[in-house]
């Protein structure tokens, strides 16, 4: 199970770095154009939840390979699976279903490896 934790905190460190820079390196008006739920949300959104997902891709993984305050990765794995609550109720309030699965999915895989990481698998 320690590999398999492993393995999904890489792909989950991946998904919010690509997800994290996407926000932070395009302008306002090309987010939007690519996302529609940033045309309701405050300008700076996206980049605040950009910062935060890249930070978190760092926290899931950083910690345990560096072997420096290892606790840091179930508190960005539960930080990131709460970024993903609040985009599934946003798009379940914007009736955006076809963005439920990405989103319930990363949503999940980030509980998974907080609850195996402050419990039976923690480092």
């Amino acid at each position: 199970m320690n590999l398999v934790l492993w393995v999904v905190a890489a792909l989950l460190a991946a998904a919010f770095l690509f997800s994290g820079l996407f926000k932070l390196v395009l302008s306002h008006e090309k987010y939007v154009a690519a996302q529609d739920w940033a045309e309701d949300a405050p300008r700076w959104a996206p980049h605040a939840i950009g910062v935060v997902e890249v930070v978190g891709a760092i926290g899931v993984v950083l910690p345990a390979m560096a072997g420096i305050s290892p606790v840091l990765v179930p508190l960005a794995a539960t930080g990131l699976a709460l970024v993903m609550t609040g985009a599934v109720a946003m798009h379940l309030r914007r009736r955006e279903f076809h963005a439920l699965v990405p989103s319930g999915v990363l949503l999940v895989l980030a509980a998974t490896v907080a609850w195996g990481r402050f419990g039976p698998y923690a480092f």
